[in-house]
């Protein structure tokens, strides 16, 4: 309504001025030259109102648009005093106004809720444009943790720890990293950090989001109870090697004592020649057990390659077919995809998929209906392998316990396998897992993720 009320009321304004301005010619025409000494100021009266009833539209106009370029949304514009003709354009401004303010009140608020969230996070927080390294966020928790003040670039942080600025720069969107920090304090203390990043885009610049989480006391924890299951399994297995080798040689002194008093039969060298070779037995069984434990940290590097799932599975299929025709084990292949395909080192994938397909027909064995399903798929951009029996099964506490080195369920196993399998995929920056219960069966499951350089 009131903007059909002005729209009237400037349609009126010109269909006057049209009116008067033709009224001169009319009394021209009809020679009433005289009238137009009237005329006239009526014409220049109309015109200047029509004018300063524009400029005063255009100058509440730039007063509005200059309060909302410098935010000031205070300003209240009269509705309701008489002889104005801008009071819809009033009513407009002071609900655009209203709106920005609400707007503007509820930014300041979520903007002090995320800085009161910020405060009381553990985890430190740090954003910067990665095109010119400025830093917009650096939270109190970061700047305990590295003992940083202030930091306006993050180059800044290359002068105080350059293998952390490395590793921050480095690290892509999406990924998780554990580095190495150095405290600016005092006496610099190395720390484990985990670092995790994402990135967006805002105003056409790029903003980098690193989170920094110190891990070192839950990794020392970790890596305590990871030496004290290591330490447990190495002392039963060495105290089986050595105890009987000193029962043996405490035999062997007191044998030695009484031929040294009645001497020597030939019943007694014959004795002493099997326990001598059961010292000299026992004694290379625990050469080899230092041997294997030192084989464990030889796998360092990889040979990467192209490599097609399905040429893994039958190669393994082929090379297994015999021991499983033997056993009578069924073996299923399932393929979501016949393209899946890996960047691996292809000789170390075979050792993992051999030592988890030896376990399984281990498990499977005595099974009435025995078999194993070995599948890749595709979930959430990673490769996924699982390898399936429908064997014993494991219980929790077996399950904890299987990727360390030298535990073994299997009365001849050397329990180095599956330690082996997991260093390997620890290598292709994959995960191995295991799903068991006793009595239904096994599944190892190994998470690669996808490769850039194959995305394509």
């Amino acid at each position: 309504m009131g903007s059909k009320s002005f729209e009237w009321h400037v349609a009126l304004r010109v269909v006057l001025l049209l009116i008067t301005l033709s009224t001169p010619a009319v009394a021209i025409v009809q020679g009433w030259s005289e009238t137009l000494v009237f005329i006239l100021p009526v014409i220049v009266f109309q015109v200047v109102e029509l004018i300063r009833f524009l400029r005063k539209a255009q100058d509440e106009l730039n007063q509005f648009i200059e309060s909302v370029h410098y935010r000031d949304f205070s300003r209240y514009y009269s509705e309701s005093y008489q002889g104005t003709r801008l009071q819809l354009l009033h009513k407009g401004f002071n609900e655009i106004n209203t709106t920005l303010k609400s707007i503007s009140k509820e930014r300041e608020s979520q903007h002090l809720h995320l800085q009161k969230i910020m405060e009381l996070v553990d985890t430190g927080i740090l954003s910067y444009d990665t095109e010119s390294g400025e830093v917009v966020l650096m939270n109190e928790s970061l700047k305990k943790l590295l003992h940083l003040p202030y930091m306006k670039s993050i180059h800044h942080l290359d002068k105080r720890d350059h293998a952390l600025y490395l590793a921050v720069r480095e690290l892509q969107a999406g990924r998780t990293k554990i580095a190495t920090a150095y405290s600016a304090h005092f006496v610099k203390s190395p720390f484990k950090v985990l670092l995790s990043a994402t990135s967006f885009r805002s105003d056409g610049h790029t903003y980098k989001l690193v989170a920094f989480q110190n891990v070192n006391e839950a990794l020392d924890e970790t890596e305590s109870r990871a030496w004290q299951k290591l330490l447990n399994v190495m002392t039963h297995e060495i105290m089986n090697s050595v105890a009987p080798i000193a029962s043996l040689a405490d035999t062997l002194k007191n044998r030695l004592h009484k031929t040294a008093v009645n001497g020597p039969s030939v019943h007694d060298l014959e004795d002493f020649e099997v326990s001598v070779s059961t010292i000299k037995s026992r004694s290379l069984g625990l050469l080899r057990f230092a041997e294997v434990y030192r084989n464990l940290n030889r796998i360092t590097k990889l040979n990467l390659a192209d490599v097609a799932v399905k040429d893994v599975f039958a190669n393994l299929k082929h090379l297994m077919q015999p021991t499983l025709a033997q056993k009578n084990i069924a073996l299923e292949i399932l393929l979501e995809d016949p393209a899946i395909r890996l960047l691996a080192d292809r000789n170390l994938l075979d050792q993992v998929l051999i030592n988890l397909l030896v376990n399984a027909i281990e498990a499977v064995k005595d099974q009435p209906s025995p078999s194993i399903t070995l599948s890749a798929y595709t979930s959430e951009g990673n490769t996924l392998i699982r390898i399936m029996d429908n064997g014993i099964g494991m219980s929790r506490e077996v399950q904890e316990k299987i990727f360390i080195p030298f535990f073994s369920t299997r009365k001849n196993g050397s329990g180095i396998g599956l330690s082996l399998c997991k260093q390997i995929i620890m290598l292709h920056q994959g995960t191995i897992q295991v799903q068991s219960a006793e009595g239904e069966g096994t599944a190892f499951i190994l998470r690669f993720s996808k490769p850039h350089e194959l995305e394509n």
